[in-house]
């Protein structure tokens, strides 16, 4: 599992920040990528990254905001020329199927996919086969969504020494015995995978808030997650402006992150008030409350 920031800016795109967009890759995993918001021109910077846009197959929009979903039609319509076949699934507020709809009739694009859209509440679980996620509302100037990304647990290593201690000679009954939960032999009669598998390997959780006030009542839904990604519009000292337009500060997504017990902190979604020198001031901040946190820049890639 791993993350690129595709835009990291807030409201507006600047020269150093484009606008809202994360991808979390999934290769190994689902060999997908999904999408996290698609601010304007995030088509190009996927032209700057290894992602195919064809194996892009779920976008999950937190909020209606334009910085969050203008590059939506572009990226959509562009797939179509890129090999993409498979069905995308939008996930995203009511009103998110409205305007996909609307900006595809518009402007005439016709789709060689297969495009289904789910508009999502809170308290929406999405229960994939690998993965569940799910869905809270939090505290915007409009609907706005967080995501938590769970990942099933996977069955343990196969114990190879403990079946070999049984005479159990390696080769395509070791995959059978993996795979099910119990495998009848001639030679050996049945065998239980209880008892040659490992303990389950924990999933990871990741949590990606969209644009939000700082809510305490949140940490339930961060708790223990292994990242949380989370909007820091502006630093302390603007911390009456964040409370008026519905952001965090940098200050606030880090109490939080130490509230919730997470592992790791990412903060994006940085106002274009803060130019490249001031980044370092930016992330002690944070720092000063949660030590395990790093400032997304465009392109910043994470493996979790």
């Amino acid at each position: 599992m791993e993350i690129t920031f595709l835009g990291t800016g807030a409201g507006v795109p600047s020269k150093g920040r484009n606008v809202s967009a994360i991808a979390l890759h999934l290769l190994q995993e689902e060999n997908h990528i999904w999408l996290f918001d698609c601010g304007e021109a995030t088509q190009h910077q996927i032209l700057h990254t290894t992602i195919k846009p064809r194996k892009i197959n779920k976008i999950f929009i937190t909020h209606l905001h334009g910085d969050h979903i203008f590059g939506l039609p572009g990226l959509l319509s562009s797939r179509s020329f890129q090999g993409g076949e498979d069905t995308v699934t939008v996930y995203g507020p009511e009103g998110i199927k409205e305007f996909i709809k609307t900006a595809l009739h518009v402007s005439k694009s016709h789709l060689n996919y297969p495009i289904s859209i789910v508009e999502i509440k809170d308290g929406t679980i999405i229960d994939e086969d690998n993965f569940t996620i799910y869905v809270k509302e939090l505290e915007h100037g409009i609907p706005s969504f967080g995501f938590r990304i769970v990942e099933k647990d996977a069955p343990g290593e196969l114990l190879v020494e403990k079946l070999k201690a049984q005479g159990i000679p390696s080769g395509p009954l070791y995959g059978e015995i993996k795979k099910n939960e119990q495998v009848h032999t001639k030679e050996f009669g049945t065998l239980y995978r209880e008892n040659f598998i490992g303990p389950d390997k924990k999933g990871k959780i990741i949590t990606i808030l969209g644009d939000t006030r700082y809510n305490q009542n949140f940490t339930t839904f961060i708790e223990n997650s292994d990242l949380l990604i989370h909007e820091a519009t502006f630093n302390a000292e603007q911390k009456d402006l964040a409370y008026r337009y519905f952001h965090s500060t940098i200050e606030q997504a880090a109490m939080l992150a130490k509230e919730g017990n997470v592992k790791h902190l990412i903060i994006t979604h940085i106002s274009s008030r803060y130019l490249e020198q001031d980044h370092d001031d930016l992330l002690k901040e944070a720092r000063n409350i949660f030590p395990n946190t790093d400032l997304a820049m465009d392109f910043y890639h994470f493996k979790i």
